[in-house]
């Protein structure tokens, strides 16, 4: 699990096959390195991956073919920046929301306009999203946590504020670009429990779930 909250700007040294997937070389610093250990979790641009070796500031993470085929990795180009995050822990500040590291769709960049300090985008998600996503809900854009300021057909407002844009590679996107997007955590589970309590399968009262659509009305979670 990770927060969505970036701690350092990698650069991808060389994505190259590896018994029929692929293997990554990033490098990222010191600093960020210091503790990490062979088999730790580490968000890459949004993308959880296992390390796999460790060198100085360099380390390697294998891709599988199904993170593959969700995911841009096999567009980068070495010397690209990426978004770094080691996992969660349990002393760690939540200070953005629980990210999976699962990449659940890839958006599209409509537009990027400056807004005082801050910058406003927004982002097309792909038709797959648009039921998890809500005004002032949470959003994962490049492994970085984000709010929803409006939302109208998949299409998200952001406001990415100084700091953010300094310290990510949201800096370097621009209208056209393709971006990583996993949807909150939250939204995902409460349509599975919706879906099994109005499935027909689920006769006995007591494997029914008694969450529905008016119990999440009734405590601000659905709006009629």
């Amino acid at each position: 699990m990770f927060t969505g909250l970036v701690e350092t700007v990698g650069r991808l040294k060389k994505r190259y096959p590896q018994g029929g997937d692929f293997r990554l070389l990033v490098q990222a610093d010191s600093r960020f390195m210091s503790d990490v250990k062979l088999g730790d979790s580490i968000a890459v641009n949004g993308v959880c991956l296992t390390v796999t070796s460790i060198e100085g500031p360099d380390f390697t993470a294998d891709v599988s073919l199904e993170t593959v085929a969700h995911s841009l990795i096999q567009l980068w180009k070495p010397g690209r920046k990426i978004n770094l995050e080691k996992a969660l822990t349990l002393a760690t500040r939540l200070g953005g929301h629980l990210v999976t590291g699962h990449v659940d769709g890839v958006g599209t960049v409509k537009s990027k306009t400056v807004d005082a300090r801050s910058w406003q985008f927004t982002i097309q998600a792909p038709d797959s999203l648009h039921r998890y996503l809500a005004k002032k809900g949470s959003i994962t854009v490049d492994g970085v946590s984000l709010t929803i300021n409006d939302e109208q057909n998949g299409l998200i407002s952001l406001n990415i504020v100084p700091h953010t844009v300094q310290n990510t590679t949201l800096e370097d996107l621009n209208a056209g670009d393709s971006v990583h997007m996993e949807v909150d955590i939250v939204a995902r589970y409460l349509e599975q429990l919706l879906r099994y309590a109005e499935s027909p399968e689920a006769t006995d009262s007591t494997e029914r779930s008694t969450i529905d659509k008016s119990f999440l009305a009734r405590f601000g979670f659905l709006k009629h």
